[in-house]
């Protein structure tokens, strides 16, 4: 009784904040924790399957831009000795290092620099490797390419009735370190040295470098079809048949 009660009190009073002219937004809510999405089930995705790959293959592209770590001036190499950890820490770190030798995505170091790492878990039980990049940051000349306003991204779906997301998979890996910048990237493990060919997570201009990349590529659809947000894409639309062709134009980009 109670919770009817609540109810028709919630129906009531956002019925008269409506009435009055309120803006409002209606969101449908759903647990999808226990579904298996398919992928081979999205009719446009059918035709570039090999563009969603379960794990990246190896090293990116080149581009017309890497990304750079600046330093404020004077700043001396940074050497930090690697944290203790538990022998079921280290057995998931010497997985994870293999992968990532395996990848190309990074490969041993003898730079100066080197920073600890530690291991977080995460909800499915596993480790994730998470480099301490503190003291780095703190020293880097920051990057302030804007972020989206949130507020602006709202605006430009008004009207819109047909959505199709995109989340880039580990779409930091996919932009390389330049060249010269490589050492400073270094981390220190019980099984070695290594440093990053790639653009690693922690770093303190990895989102502006991001979402840069990502305004190029995308920079004839954004405000059109498309909102870019770091490594989301949204593709948005009034009616399903221009959406799926503005779909293909950007897995085509």
């Amino acid at each position: 009784m109670v919770a009817h009660l609540l109810e028709l009190s919630f129906f009531i009073s956002a019925w008269m904040l409506v009435a009055s002219g309120c803006l409002s937004y209606l969101a449908f809510v759903r647990d999808v924790s226990r579904e298996v999405p398919l992928i081979e089930l999205v009719l446009v995705v059918r035709d570039f399957l090999d563009m969603f790959p379960t794990n990246l293959p190896g090293l990116p592209p080149e581009r017309d831009i890497d990304f750079l770590i600046d330093l404020e001036s004077g700043t001396r190499p940074i050497s930090i000795p690697p944290y203790q950890m538990a022998p079921a820490e280290l057995n998931g770190l010497s997985v994870q290092l293999q992968d990532l030798l395996a990848k190309g995505f990074n490969r041993p170091s003898v730079s100066p620099w080197g920073v600890p790492i530690l291991l977080v878990k995460k909800k499915d039980g596993t480790m994730r490797m998470c480099i301490s990049y503190r003291q780095l940051n703190k020293v880097t000349v920051k990057n302030r390419y804007p972020l989206p306003r949130i507020d602006d991204l709202f605006d430009q779906l008004q009207g819109a009735s047909v959505f199709s997301k995109i989340d880039l998979t580990f779409g930091y890996h996919q932009l390389r370190i330049q060249v010269a910048d490589i050492p400073k990237t270094t981390f220190r493990t019980r099984y070695g040295h290594y440093e990053f060919l790639v653009m690693s997570f922690g770093l303190t201009n990895a989102h502006a470098a991001f979402m840069d990349l990502m305004t190029r590529v995308f920079r004839p659809y954004v405000d059109s079809f498309a909102i870019i947000f770091i490594d989301d894409i949204l593709i948005y639309l009034g009616s399903r048949g221009d959406h799926e062709k503005h779909f293909r134009v950007v897995l085509q980009t």
